[in-house]
This record gives C-alpha cells, sequence and structure tokens, in this order.
C-alpha cells in the first residue's frame, strides 16, 4: 500500500468524524482486540444461547496485569493502547475489578492525534457496573460516564464536550445487563474456549447495539514484531453491529493465547482499505510467558 494511499485515507476520515462521537477510533480499535462477547437474552437463528451467568476465570481478571499493544495501519505505526488490571475492590455491595485502558498516537502521525483514558469497574461475572471515558480534544477532554443500575433497569449517563463539566444526562432502560468498551475484553478472554456463537449485546457511543461471534476454538500459531517466536493460539472472528469512524467496518480476527491467561496476542478489523493491526508489544504478569507454537 502507497503511503499517499493510507495519509490520505487518514484524512478523509480525520477530524470531522473523530467529533462526532465522545470517543472515536479507540471504540472501534477495542472491538477488534477484543471477542465483544455476551449475550443473555438475544439469540438470533443459528446462534446458541450463552451458558448461566459464571464468575470469571481468576487468571482472566489477573490484579496488577498490564498488556501494552501496538496500532498498525499498513505499515504506519498509529500508536499504543495500554490494559491494566488495577484492583479488586467493593463498591455498592458489589465486589468489582477497577481496570484502565490508556490510548496514545505516536508523534508525527499525520492527522491523528488521540490521546483517551478508559476506566471500568468490571464484576466477578465480567459486566460493567461502571465506565468513564476520557477523549483529548485540543485542550480540553471529552468526558462521558456510564452507571449501569441493574437493580433499576437503566443506565445513567452524563456527558461533556469540556473536561469533567456535565452538559447532558440522560437514561437509556436496561432490560439484560451489558458490557462496556473495556469489560468486554475481559470476559471475551473468559469465553475463549466456549466453541460458541454469540450474539453480545454492548453498550457503546449512548447507544445499545449487537455485535456477533463466532468462538471457533481454533488453535493454531501467528507471529508477531514483536515476539521472537510463534505463539500457540486460539482464534475466533467476528462483526460489530455498528460502523466505526475511520472506516472501520465492524469485522474482525482475534487470536489470544492458548493458556490460561488467554492474554490477546493480535487482533485485525477491516478497514476500507486495507486493515487494522493490534499487536502485544509488552507485558507485566508474574510467571506469564506467550506460549510457544509450531515454526511451520
Amino acid at each position: 500500500m502507497e503511503t499517499g494511499t493510507i495519509i490520505a485515507f487518514v484524512e478523509r476520515f480525520s477530524s470531522k468524524q473523530r467529533s462526532a462521537v465522545p470517543y472515536g477510533w479507540h471504540t472501534a480499535i477495542f472491538f477488534s482486540v477484543v471477542a465483544l462477547v455476551f449475550s443473555l437474552a438475544f439469540t438470533p437463528e443459528g446462534l446458541g444461547h450463552i451458558p448461566p451467568k459464571s464468575p470469571v476465570q481468576p487468571s482472566v481478571l489477573f490484579e496488577g496485569e498490564e498488556l501494552v499493544y501496538n496500532v498498525r495501519y499498513g505499515f504506519i505505526d498509529l500508536g499504543q493502547v495500554k490494559i491494566v488490571t488495577k484492583e479488586k475492590v467493593h463498591s455498592n455491595n458489589s465486589t468489582v475489578y477497577s481496570t484502565q485502558a490508556i490510548i496514545q498516537s505516536y508523534s508525527g502521525i499525520p492527522f491523528v492525534d488521540l490521546h483517551a483514558i478508559y476506566e471500568s469497574l468490571v464484576d466477578t461475572v465480567g459486566f460493567s457496573r461502571q465506565f468513564v471515558a476520557r477523549t483529548k480534544e485540543g485542550e480540553s477532554w471529552r468526558f462521558a460516564r456510564y452507571r449501569f443500575q441493574y437493580d433499576q433497569g437503566r443506565v445513567v449517563m452524563e456527558l461533556s464536550g469540556r473536561d469533567t463539566l456535565i452538559e447532558q444526562r440522560d437514561t437509556v432502560l436496561l432490560d439484560i445487563p451489558y458490557h462496556d468498551g473495556l469489560s468486554i475484553f475481559f470476559y471475551a478472554r473468559d469465553q475463549l474456549f466456549s466453541g460458541r456463537k454469540m450474539a453480545i449485546p454492548t453498550f457503546v457511543k449512548e447507544e445499545k447495539v449487537k455485535t456477533y461471534i463466532d468462538f471457533k476454538n481454533e488453535r493454531s500459531s501467528v507471529e508477531t514484531d514483536f515476539i521472537d517466536y510463534p505463539v500457540d493460539v486460539v482464534g475466533f472472528d467476528g462483526t460489530a453491529g455498528f460502523v466505526g469512524v475511520y472506516g472501520l467496518t465492524g469485522d474482525f480476527e482475534g487470536w489470544f493465547s492458548n493458556d490460561e491467561a488467554r492474554v490477546p496476542i493480535k487482533a485485525k478489523m477491516k478497514v476500507i482499505v486495507g486493515s487494522v493491526t493490534l499487536e502485544l508489544v509488552s507485558w507485566k504478569r508474574p510467571g506469564w510467558q506467550p506460549p510457544r507454537g509450531s515454526e511451520n
């Protein structure tokens, strides 16, 4: 792919579309790196019901884990995504895990200057209890907070275009629990070996959307630019039920480590021209290394 084509593509989907939503390419990026997995009630033809609610495996919600990913379009590295499982806390009579994602574009990339922070309180079953997104726009930070109040069947939203000065409050009714753009990262890992096709209710950009994923439980080996040997992985693919900015079409593939940690190693998501690729760059998790795959 020629440099001119890439720059023209990035320019085409730059500031106008990015300002149209509280958070842009990083929301879609997460849908490529995670499996987007969970459905309680909606089961279209051909899709199986998910198993009853059960706690997420401790190997998935692992306190102190840090994972860093490189984001690439064509041969241009756009930025990094860092995902941290901080600690287990008690909030509103529930046990939740405090998690965070930090998204930053690299300096010097034409038309791309993105900085965002996600924070999610994930309960022991994998659902979101609270989600906060902060996205830098010029000298200010756009802000969104979702408070999932399942006992009252609703999510309360607080939105702002200027730091944390709330400019809009709204409520959306919920009849089932939902995932946000970060909590699904962990539930996807938990469901990696399920072998199921699922329809996933996810709350993104102030809307209830659905994403479909096929956990095929297909084992293979993948190579990356940041790990010096093939990694033993389990793959899946799916389609997000929305079109993201920068031409992200919703179709994605992912490969997670074939072990109890189920760490995302690599992911791809289609765009109008080519695809965006994420690869694991570094990690902090005591005792863990990417499992070695076949050399063939």
